[in-house]
This record gives C-alpha cells, structure tokens and sequence, in this order.
C-alpha cells in the first residue's frame, strides 16, 4: 500500500495555466498536468492507493470557492475508476491568514467532513508563526484538525524566510498541535538545519520534494533521529512523480522494511480516518 500526503491538483479551468506558470516558477517537470483526471492517472500508473490533496487559498476571496472544489473532490473520490484498482483522494481545506471569521470557517472546515488544513506563508504572505497563523494552528488542533504547513524555502521568493525551523520551533513551544505535518522534511533544501533543530520534534514530517534533493544516508539519519512513526510519504505532486518518489523509500538500504511501511502507509493510516 501507498499513500501520499502531499499532492497539488486544480481546477480543469485553472490547470492550464496554473501548471506552466509554477513549473518555470520551480524548474521542474511536472509529472501530471496539475488536473484530478491527471493525477487519478499518475496513481493508477503508480500504484499509488490514496493521494493527500493540499490547496492553497491565496487570498481570502477564494475560501469558498476552493472549499466547494475540494468537497466536491471528496464526494467524487473514486467514482472514475473503470477497473479493479480503484484510488482514492482526499482533500484537505484551505484557509487564509486574512480570512475574517476564523473561527467560523474553521467549524465550517470541521462540520463538512475535512480532515485537514494547509498552510503555505509564502503564498499568503504571512510568516508561519505570524499570530494570525498561530491562532489557525490553534483553533484546528482544538477541531482534531491535521495541519499541514509548508517548511523551508520555497523559489515563489527565495530572498524571503517565512517558514524557517525557528518559526516552526515556535509553534510547536505555543501551541504544540498534536496532528501538524512538516512538509518538505521541515525545512526545505535546508535539511541539516532541520535534523539539528527539528527531528525528534512532536510533530509529523513529509517526504515532499525532498528525495530529488538530499543523500539518501542523510535521509536515513533523519528518519532513525526523528522516529520512522513520524514521516508521511508525499510526493508534492506534479512536482515528483509519485512512483519514482515511493521507489526511491523502497529501495533505500539503510531503512529497515517495518521503517519503509511505516512512511508509505502506516502512518498515515494513523492519522486519517480511513
């Protein structure tokens, strides 16, 4: 079984010309075309068996129209199989910092069956412990929320530190949210740092984008320093292909078989309600 956390999909109006434009942005080949036919494909060619879907509400006008497409996305999970292996996604919510009535949208979030929401300061402009993220991270964790919060850097504006692990260290000395996942290892491209500051943390990290970018002994340590029962597979999607990304945790020789499960599934089997 494999499940990824950390996937990107949009609208089959918005896809073409959201994908190009966060390809150039990225320097990298998208492996689908960003749509949900696109990325149903990408699992069956994988074998991949449930993808995580991470929106991003870049400015508070689109809460509801973003929320309306992920529900739907969830209602329809599945229903597009035509064989035997039949993927499944779930989508989280989105939320912006700016959003008013925080505490609305969120029970909103909670009573429409979400199980999840992201957070990306660099697209929202806002850094991670900016107070009014502090009070998101808060507010969803009291819900059962899981919170997934873009860490490290990201080339949106690389001369920018929104997400650093300091600001993560912060979080997690406030509020300490039992269900936040780290994406990117907790600190992209910057892993040294993160396996200083952040492994062994109470908090969850994934896989998404790392693999492309760090030595696998390096990834290995990480792993055995923060606990194998604390790292989620993901794939950031389109941005790896979803099987190379699994393959590569498969046939790492310096992680035991239970550690591999435990990535790829277990965990995340832990944290959603499936």
């Amino acid at each position: 079984m494999i499940i990824d956390f950390h996937t990107h999909l949009f609208p089959d109006k918005v896809a073409p010309k959201a994908i190009p434009k966060l390809a150039d942005l990225s320097h990298s080949v998208p492996s689908y075309d960003g749509t949900k036919a696109g990325l149903y494909a990408s699992m069956q060619r994988g074998g991949i068996d449930v993808s995580v879907i991470l929106p991003v509400v870049t400015a508070p006008h689109q809460f509801d129209s973003i929320l309306r497409f992920a529900e739907g996305i969830n209602h329809e999970s599945g229903s597009s199989s035509d064989s035997d292996f039949s993927p499944r996604l779930i989508s989280f919510a989105g939320i912006h910092p700016d959003c008013e009535d925080i505490k609305g949208k969120l029970a909103e979030i909670k009573r429409r069956g979400f199980q999840g929401i992201k957070l990306h300061p660099y697209y929202q402009g806002a850094p991670l412990d900016d107070p009014r993220n502090l009070d998101i991270i808060d507010e969803a964790s009291g819900l059962g929320l899981i919170v997934s919060v873009h860490a490290g850097y990201d080339p949106y504006d690389p001369s920018l530190e929104l997400a650093s692990p300091d600001m993560i260290l912060h979080i997690l000395k406030e509020i300490r949210p039992p269900k936040m996942v780290l994406a990117h290892m907790g600190s992209n491209r910057n892993y040294e740092e993160s396996l200083e500051k952040l492994c062994g943390q109470n908090v969850y990290m994934d896989t998404g984008f790392v693999l492309k970018n760090i030595d696998m002994r390096l990834f290995a340590r990480m792993v055995h320093t923060h606990g194998a029962d604390r790292i989620v597979y993901g794939s950031d999607g389109p941005w790896t292909d979803q099987r190379w990304g699994a393959d590569q945790i498969m046939d790492c020789p310096f992680l035991s078989t239970e550690e591999k499960q435990q990535i790829l599934y277990k965990n995340a089997l832990g944290l959603l309600s499936l």
